[in-house]
């Protein structure tokens, strides 16, 4: 018996100092695997920043959504941020971001971080050519992921909205404000992909293919950690966002939808997404968020895209998948 008592104290001592230890080195965000090497991590995170969304979106605090004052604010709070990103003086935040999140600025172009004159000019900085490198660009049947993110992939809406998308009112048609338009999509697949303040936030085209149409829609700017997005809180249908639809010989209709969140003023579209009848190519730089966290939706019609396995298992046990952009997303299925 004394033992057994021993081994339980023991094992709840090691979990406190496995905390300890993760609070010192930050990695107190949600739980992912690493595409390139299949570790399972925690991402790094502010620790009053998780606190923030575990209070916010508790089911105590999901009252607050049905007043005007919460959306009011949220809204009011993005775009002070944006604007504070702009001024010269935030400039000196750069270094200690870089420290907090270990950016490798190796990556980006330019890499001296003294070059950038403000935050925001940090925050939409490029890739080195090259460092991305486009999975089979020459084979138009390849999808790619097109953001450096974390990634999860459902066969089927519902799926998704079981197991990760858990607001109240999320449908296609929803998410891009048109019942019709929706419908395209509502027996097909879907892909969520997470952007972290750390991360590059320049997303390119998935697919080749014709662009049929774009649309931007207003809203609001809720947070996208999995904490809000698995809320009964809309998050991916209220927040503002742009969404523009593919024509891909080999995909089918593909629609692509950026949504801006807390601490993000605005979601650019480049003007070659934003002409239909325009060509484009995958790994086309579509375009780009400002500051803050955010998210991307791309939806494929039913069978159209069959998603690489890794991603399908991890996804299935509820894991977000570290990947970059240029990676496989699957392959085209039958027309």
């Amino acid at each position: 018996m004394f033992q057994a008592i021993l081994a339980y104290i023991h094992a709840w001592v090691d979990y406190g100092l496995a905390l300890c230890k993760m609070a010192k080195n930050r990695e107190i965000g949600w739980t992912t695997i690493d595409r390139k090497t299949g570790e399972i991590k925690r991402e790094q995170q502010p620790l009053m920043k998780k606190i923030k969304l575990l209070i916010l979106f508790s089911p105590v605090m999901e009252w607050i959504d049905t007043t005007r004052w919460f959306r009011h604010y949220m809204h009011e709070k993005a775009n002070m941020q944006g604007h504070k990103m702009t001024s010269p003086a935030s400039a000196q935040m750069i270094k200690s971001f870089v420290g907090f999140y270990n950016i490798n600025m190796n990556d980006f172009t330019p890499s001296d971080i003294h070059e950038y004159k403000t935050f925001q000019e940090f925050f939409t900085r490029r890739h080195k050519p090259g460092c991305r490198p486009i999975c089979s660009p020459h084979d138009p049947t390849r999808a790619i992921i097109p953001v450096d993110c974390r990634v999860v992939i459902y066969n089927t809406v519902p799926k998704a909205r079981a197991l990760w998308i858990k607001g109240h009112h999320f449908t296609i048609s929803n998410l891009v404000a048109d019942e019709k338009a929706g419908h395209t999509w509502d027996s097909g697949s879907i892909a969520s992909f997470r952007l972290s303040p750390q991360d590059y936030h320049r997303y390119h085209c998935p697919v080749n293919g014709t662009v049929k149409w774009w649309k931007q829609i207003s809203g609001d700017y809720y947070g996208v950690d999995p904490i809000a997005i698995r809320s009964d809180i809309d998050i991916l249908t209220n927040n503002a966002r742009c969404a523009v639809c593919i024509d891909s010989e080999e995909f089918g209709k593909v629609l692509f939808v950026a949504i801006g969140a807390s601490e993000v003023g605005t979601v650019v579209f480049n003007e070659d997404f934003k002409t239909p009848g325009r060509k484009v190519t995958k790994g086309e730089e579509l375009g780009m968020f400002e500051f803050g966290g955010s998210s991307i939706v791309v939806c494929f019609e039913r069978d159209r895209i069959v998603f690489d396995e890794d991603l399908v298992k991890a996804s299935e046990r509820l894991y977000e998948v570290d990947v970059e952009m240029g990676m496989s997303l699957g392959r085209a299925g039958k027309a």
